[in-house]
């Protein structure tokens, strides 16, 4: 493997390394919320409730709150690259163990390695590009980078109706998974970025990024923003189709029709970040996206469908934003540190407690209430970016 570093560029020069790991977090993600679409499937095959279905997102959380906060432990002896490189193939080979779940323990604790196994990657993949691009184009880098998460939240749904025609959900999920062995081999030949080696989360290194008050007020922000995005997602398919009456098939190409406008928005996201700075960004995403959440959980009929739509679009608004502020906000030495601190307790929250409170909810209540109980709590996000005050933006 080469270890040459890549010395930072233009984003226009820098277009090939960030689209290798761009590809590889897109299969990474991609492994990981395609459980949502193939949820119907995955709850009659195994005989599981609503409530135990929102539970494997939590064990995936769980397991990727553990590797973020230690990836800097690998990452400071093996690299950046080299542990973007084991991630994208222990992600294979933990999709590939999928098909092998015969009930909610065994299909958990996969779900537990996947986690693991995609945690790795974040720290060093943000370290990475924020590495090789001059940090004048960090907003539009950082987006580039999302198409991956929202890329796949459209070819989740897509790849479910696809391949079910043809393969059960188990060869769905072992599919992906050989897909990111073979991507991951080619990364290691051909991939760039990353050679240097990252900053483990010390006892030291977390006391000074703890006595930011922006630090903290990006973790909260993070949570919100993933529940927003990938909670609510995650649950979105179960929801439409128990509770509204959607056919399978149909909520899940209106689920993947509707992240397509949040390709092109999180682009508009970075450039907002870089012309208005993330506070009044922040605030702006967050109170449109608290609306947005609202009227998912309380509308029905056409207005429902109009919230399917612009919810997602906005909501993903926040990562570019909030992934550039949080390199603003650390350190220059300590980004993937911060990275590592700020993101894991948000994915557990966001990406798991959320699906499994909607979860109980659906079962004991409806989805649609938990839905709004979540709405508010994202428009009280609105009221905290008004006190974010990140540092001045290196050049």
């Amino acid at each position: 493997m080469r270890e040459t570093p890549l010395e930072p560029g233009a984003f226009a020069q820098r277009l090939g390394p960030l689209g290798f790991i761009t590809g590889i977090f897109l299969l990474n993600f991609l492994g990981r919320v395609s459980l949502g679409p193939l949820m119907p499937n995955i709850e009659s095959g195994l005989g599981l409730n609503h409530a135990q279905a929102g539970a494997l997102f939590l064990f995936i959380s769980v397991g990727y709150f553990v590797a973020v906060f230690s990836s800097g432990w690998f990452s400071q002896r093996l690299t950046h690259r080299r542990v973007i490189l084991i991630s994208a193939l222990s992600v294979g080979v933990m999709l590939c163990l999928a098909p092998l779940a015969q009930g909610l323990y065994s299909l958990g604790a996969v779900c537990l390695g996947l986690g693991l196994a995609a945690g790795l990657y974040l720290p060093s993949g943000v370290a990475a590009l924020t590495s090789f691009v001059r940090p004048r184009d960090w907003g539009k880098a950082v987006a580039m980078h999302e198409i991956a998460p929202n890329g796949g939240m459209v070819l989740a749904p897509l790849v479910a109706e696809l391949l079910l025609e043809g393969l059960t959900w188990r060869g769905v999920l072992a599919l992906l998974g050989a897909l990111s062995l073979i991507l991951g081999l080619a990364y290691a030949r051909r991939g760039r970025g990353g050679e240097q080696r990252g900053t483990s989360p010390s006892p030291a290194a977390v006391a000074e990024l703890l006595r930011l008050p922006a630090v903290w007020l990006m973790v909260v922000f993070f949570s919100l923003a993933i529940g927003a995005s990938l909670g609510v997602y995650t649950m979105l398919p179960l929801y439409l189709v128990t509770e509204r009456g959607f056919d399978q098939s149909w909520a899940n190409l209106m689920i993947s029709a509707s992240r397509l406008p949040g390709l092109f928005m999180a682009f508009g996201a970075g450039w907002a970040h870089d012309r208005f700075g993330a506070r009044s960004s922040l605030v702006t995403i967050f109170a449109i996206t608290a609306l947005a959440t609202l009227g998912l959980g309380l509308l029905s009929d056409g207005p429902l469908i109009f919230a399917i739509f612009v919810q997602p679009a906005v909501a993903v608004c926040f990562f570019p934003v909030g992934f550039a502020a949080l390199s603003i906000v650390a350190p220059p030495h300590l980004r993937g540190v911060a990275v590592s601190l700020a993101t894991p307790l948000a994915f557990v929250l966001g990406g798991g407690a959320l699906p499994a409170f909607l979860g109980w909810m659906g079962e004991h209540h409806s989805f649609g209430a938990g839905i709004a109980v979540f709405a508010g709590l994202v428009g009280l996000g609105a009221v905290l970016a008004l006190l974010l005050r990140p540092a001045a933006k290196e050049n």
